[in-house]
């Protein structure tokens, strides 16, 4: 079997478990982990059918069968199209056949419109999220994923290395964040997002770059992510132009030793809530606990934010081959803030940082 078949069959077993009769997905990332198939998310529905007692189907609009054909990775998938006059909500809910009363569980980022239309074909039948059986697959990544996500991490690291090659003074944020975006098309396929906050900024933790200069003293928090190969890279790093804003030395310090013992915390066996703990325990000791605003660290993969969430008291248990974020950060209203985070992946035997650049604070 091909590993998208095999992560159907993962799938089917978790259907049963959870006494869920079918899981409908719109395109997206589900799709493609499922089937390889990277659909358009058009108005005309695409729909992924995986239930328990029949082989999986696609609904597709007419036009795009050939790419279903060629793309999807999956073999003897019954594939069944429409055109533009058909009712293709309705035909999805022939091709479910779900009995009244049993349940079906829809992709968590299907349109409303499909969702509703969904139900009206199948009236009486239970729904659910689908995260609840994908989430746990998902974030359980096999060796050609962590391959992956190794690649586009060495990728990110590239970037953050050439960033004080354009941050400076007299430049804007927006300026600084034109040129990253350039970098990392260059080691990526895509770019995610490009954040670049300085000054009273750097305190707002998703800045959006604008048109601040740039000053003497500021602190700019550089938080930047794109795509390779369908993996996502999420990287960022704290730098200071020219020197370091007063007060700003020690509560750096601390931040480091607060993502040193997030990442320390990493391991099979540990929950999600341990490492977020580890981390966040260091600076309510440095007195800057309510300046950690948010949570520690987010899965990724296919997604930028994705399953298991580094979440105070999570009891999700940490398993080889999760791969998340780890990033404390503190966030001063008015004069500054830093965040330092890091992909890390789970082995048998602990962490393995899938970022490497130095995480001190670099004067520019």
């Amino acid at each position: 079997m091909t590993v998208h078949e095999d992560r159907i069959e993962a799938l089917r077993e978790r259907l049963e478990l959870l006494d869920v009769q079918a899981l409908v997905v719109a395109p997206g990332p589900d799709l493609r982990y499922l089937t390889g198939y990277d659909a358009l998310p058009l108005e005309r529905p695409t729909l992924l059918i995986i239930a328990r007692e029949a082989a999986p189907a696609i609904v597709a609009p007419r036009l795009e069968r050939a790419r279903v054909e060629h793309e999807v990775l999956v073999a003897d998938i019954g594939v069944h199209t429409y055109s533009e006059h058909d009712d293709a909500l309705a035909l999805a809910g022939r091709v479910i056949g779900a009995p009244e009363g049993s349940r079906i569980a829809l992709g968590d980022q299907m349109w409303t419109l499909f969702t509703l239309g969904l139900q009206r074909a199948l009236p009486g039948r239970r729904w659910s999220s689908a995260s609840e059986l994908l989430a746990p697959l998902r974030a359980v990544k096999d060796a050609e994923e962590l391959a992956r996500l190794a690649a586009v991490g060495r990728a990110i690291d590239g970037v953050h290395q050439r960033v004080p090659d354009v941050l400076r003074a007299g430049r804007t944020e927006r300026e600084v964040a034109r040129d990253l975006a350039s970098m990392i098309r260059e080691e990526h396929d895509q770019v995610s997002f490009v954040i670049v906050a300085a000054g009273p900024n750097s305190a707002s933790p998703h800045h959006e770059p604008g048109e601040r200069v740039i000053e003497h003293g500021d602190a700019v928090v550089v938080d930047i992510g794109g795509t390779l190969e369908g993996y996502c890279s999420d990287m960022t790093r704290t730098y200071a132009v020219g020197h370091a804003p007063d007060g700003y030395a020690d509560a750096y310090a601390a931040l480091i030793a607060s993502q040193a013992a997030g990442v320390a915390a990493v391991r099979p066996g540990a929950t999600t809530g341990d490492v977020d703990a580890a981390a966040r325990d260091v600076l309510v000791a440095a007195g800057l606990g309510e300046a950690f605003v948010h949570r520690t660290g987010h899965g990724i993969g296919l997604e930028t934010h994705e399953a298991p969430w580094i979440l105070a008291g999570s009891d999700v248990v940490l398993e080889e081959g999760m791969t998340f974020s780890v990033e404390p950060g503190f966030y001063l209203e008015g004069r500054f803030g830093a965040r330092i985070e890091d992909i890390v992946a789970v082995d048998r035997d602990g962490v393995v940082p899938l970022n490497v650049v130095d995480r001190g604070l670099v004067v520019v």
